[in-house]
């Protein structure tokens, strides 16, 4: 069961990879391609530190802490565009 969960995983990361390859390459460059190119970007580092670096089993201040930080890191980037 964990095996598959690790397989699935690895393919949503590759999908949304690929799929932020296909967006940056567009033509069109918008806040909204940005804002969507950081939520997937934010969306893998949260998959990564749960997933593979074993984070959901980790004290709930250390889950908290991770998600704020990277929420507001992704709106200051967001917000300075």
């Amino acid at each position: 069961m964990m095996k598959k969960d690790l397989l699935l995983s690895y393919a949503f990361l590759l999908l949304l990879t690929v799929l932020s390859a296909l967006i940056s390459n567009s033509f069109i460059v918008s806040v909204m391609m940005v804002s969507l190119l950081m939520f997937f970007a934010a969306f893998k580092f949260v998959l990564v530190a749960f997933q593979f670096m074993e984070l959901k089993k980790a004290h709930s201040f250390w889950k908290i802490s991770l998600i704020m930080t990277l929420g507001l890191l992704v709106i200051l980037i967001v917000g300075v565009k």
